[in-house]
């Protein structure tokens, strides 16, 4: 660790020194000042910078500097309450890795975070710290107006750091009151919504939801429907959180079936069956540390289901062609767009696992409810397909974005981004226009000659045809979408005389 160092003997002696320093602080404010000065006196750099994650929801805060010697010179006022629209900073942080730049000069990143100095600032050093979970709890970085390479200081400050964070979490166990109750932060919204697009009271509440689970190990069950973006909201939950570092892995459920899945879940041993010509770990063991996110885990085979019980119960998991069990420490979050109580009822899905899994639901939106949504997400999509492309980014019409928020969408956002991406290949002249989307016709418009009660008929019978037909004729689901008792659903649809073949086509 210390071999790329010039004197690595004496640099060794004075990291020692900083630990026995650090061992002896009394209380965390002096810690952590001392911790910011020892890490300049160990780098030689003018600057030094600890920036560490709020528990409450996921903010990063500048906690301890040292200017020029001089620990945090810069008044409270004058710093950003949260930096985590740095892109530097959080590169480092949900990444798991070590930033050094020798020549700030020649450089592309954006450094606005580093005070302003009249001499331009050079070489920087960015090191993720580590808590006792391996989960990144912060950040610190060292930066010289001098042109030096630091990165020979990344693993004995990674090393400091994480001492001092463990010490402080000991002086702030130590100074607690006994007996005393234990102050609980309070979640607040994050204001970025995770980098969610949307800024309708609908989703402002999914953002609010989320805040309170993010940095929480409790399992989530994202439900809605098809479309929705449950896995956008699953990896926004796992990169807010404190295994934003470890794997994020992604299995459907309902994409293989019984046998394959359970080996895709658990692995297997050499032997266990015809063709395991070696040994597997399977999604548990590569997503241990960070998160599995199982999609349409309505459609898990009952035999599977007592299997992932027993994981969110006891933490272990047997591969298969295996008699020994071994822990795993990996968060769960689901994803199903079907009803599940009503699967319980029908004995299609344990009633124990569906408690466990709803440790901590979370509704997702329809489209059509995210009130103002649909045209923020049109462009956004747009702007990414046509980087992605490669061309120019194009206009939008009054009228084509009218077009899109009179529709409805009943594939969701799903639907959007790949009508919008349709669009961008049929225009050429860079207007999108509402012929260059694929729309249903405006039912009102076939006929103006009928009379107001015909009109009503006539979209409510075009909305239930839709409906049935994106969840496959099932008249449960769709009396629950549309907000309407079973019975009353089969009443309309016998008075509006729709019948299964309407839904051919």
């Amino acid at each position: 660790m210390l071999a790329d160092l010039k004197h690595p003997l004496l640099y060794a002696e004075a990291l020692l020194e900083q630990f026995t320093g650090l061992s002896r602080a009394a209380d965390g404010g002096a810690l952590l000042g001392e911790f910011v000065r020892g890490v300049a006196q160990l780098s030689g750099c003018e600057l030094t910078q600890l920036y560490l994650l709020d528990p409450a929801h996921g903010g990063l805060g500048l906690i301890s500097e040292c200017l020029d010697g001089i620990v945090q010179p810069r008044a409270v006022t004058s710093l950003q309450a949260d930096y985590s629209d740095q892109k530097l900073l959080q590169f480092a942080l949900r990444q798991n890795r070590v930033v050094g730049l020798g020549s700030l000069r020649d450089s592309l990143h954006d450094t606005d975070f580093l005070p302003t100095r009249t001499r331009p600032w050079q070489s920087l050093l960015c090191v993720p710290l580590l808590n006792q979970r391996k989960a990144v709890d912060g950040l610190v970085l060292c930066a010289s107006h001098r042109q030096i390479d630091l990165q020979g200081f990344a693993g004995s400050l990674g090393q400091l750091g994480a001492f001092a964070l463990g010490q402080l979490q000991l002086l702030r166990r130590l100074r607690q009151p006994i007996g005393n109750a234990r102050v609980v932060p309070v979640s607040i919204p994050n204001a970025s919504g995770y980098g969610l697009i949307g800024k309708s009271p609908a989703m402002r509440r999914t953002y609010s939801l989320i805040s309170k689970v993010v940095n929480s190990p409790y399992t989530v069950l994202l439900l809605g429907e098809t479309g929705t973006g449950k896995e956008v909201v699953a990896r926004a939950i796992h990169d807010g959180g404190p295994r934003r570092s470890q794997a994020f892995i992604v299995q459907n459920c309902a994409a293989f079936a019984e046998n394959l899945l359970e080996s895709e879940l658990f692995g297997y041993r050499k032997g266990a069956f015809t063709g395991a010509d070696r040994d597997r770990p399977g999604l548990f063991d590569a997503a241990n540390g960070g998160t599995l996110f199982l999609d349409e885990v309505g459609d898990m085979p009952m035999s599977l289901q007592a299997k992932l019980l027993r994981v969110l119960q006891e933490g272990e998991i047997r591969p298969l062609g295996c008699n020994d069990t071994h822990r795993v420490d990996v968060r769960i979050i689901a994803a199903t767009h079907r009803d599940l109580p009503s699967l319980v009822r029908e004995g299609k899905f344990r009633e124990d696992l569906y408690y466990r899994l709803a440790q901590f639901p979370i509704e997702l939106p329809a489209l059509r409810r995210r009130e103002g949504d649909i045209l923020d997400l049109a462009r956004y999509f747009s702007d990414k397909a046509c980087a992605l492309l490669q061309r120019d980014a194009v206009l939008w019409s009054e009228a084509a974005l009218g077009h899109l928020a009179a529709y409805t969408f009943p594939g969701n956002v799903r639907e959007l981004k790949g009508m919008v991406e349709r669009a961008l290949l049929l225009c050429d002249d860079g207007e999108l226009l509402p012929g260059h989307f694929c729309l249903p016709v405006d039912v009102f418009a076939e006929d103006n000659s009928l009379h107001l009660r015909e009109r009503l008929e006539r979209f409510e019978r075009n909305l239930m045809i839709a409906c049935l037909r994106k969840n496959n004729g099932n008249q449960t689901r769709t009396a629950r979408e549309l907000g309407l008792p079973r019975r009353t659903l089969l009443y309309r649809l016998g008075r509006l005389n729709i019948c299964p073949g309407d839904l051919d086509g």
